[in-house]
């Protein structure tokens, strides 16, 4: 008797676990490039394989086992951004444009934008000053991170990110410029006026 489709079968287990050894080291180092995280990047490989695991009789050849397993991964970042977006983590960077301006919509003076001084157009060559901006993009809530995430990191344009968060092009666009305007003000208080 065959086993039933879908069941995770021995040879199964076998074939993923030679996909781990020659795999999972790219496909980490892409999970953490997408996301800037190392557990959840661990995370993202791993729930990858658990998914070619249940789903491996359905693998058709029609690819490399390497693109298989990247689609699979690439769908769980983007599912990743997409909850991440649905479920905000609410902290003091949620303070809207508020923040930055008073209700006669006038910037505050200690919050309008500095000259940063620099001319240098390698700065994110530094791993000092790289190491402050993902400080400072960690602390804007989730929804802004997963939009700033795929327009910068991914380089996807604002039509796809509408589409992956399912959100309109307004809202992306209001939340890009709330992410811009929090991003500079992190980046001035912590690397430009250290």
């Amino acid at each position: 008797m065959s086993a039933a489709k879908g069941a995770v079968t021995g040879n199964n287990r076998i074939i993923i676990q030679e996909w781990v050894q020659l795999y999972a080291d790219g496909m980490y180092t892409w999970a953490y490039y997408k996301t800037s995280d190392k557990a959840l990047a661990e995370d993202l490989v791993q729930d990858t394989f658990l998914a070619a695991l249940q789903a491996v009789d359905n693998f058709k050849q029609d690819s490399q086992p390497k693109t298989w397993l990247f689609s699979i991964l690439n769908n769980k970042i983007i599912d990743h951004f997409r909850k991440q977006f649905r479920n905000p983590v609410v902290n003091e960077a949620d303070s809207g444009l508020s923040f930055f301006f008073n209700s006669d919509e006038e910037w505050y003076r200690e919050r309008r934008p500095q000259e940063w001084g620099t001319t240098d157009a390698h700065i994110l060559d530094d791993p000092d000053f790289r190491k402050i901006l993902q400080h400072c993009m960690h602390l804007l809530p989730g929804s802004w991170l997963a939009a700033v995430k795929l327009k910068y990191l991914e380089e996807k344009d604002g039509k796809e990110i509408c589409q992956d968060l399912q959100i309109t092009p307004s809202n992306f666009w209001q939340i890009m410029h709330r992410a811009k305007l929090h991003l500079r003000n992190c980046l001035e208080n912590n690397w430009f006026k250290k």
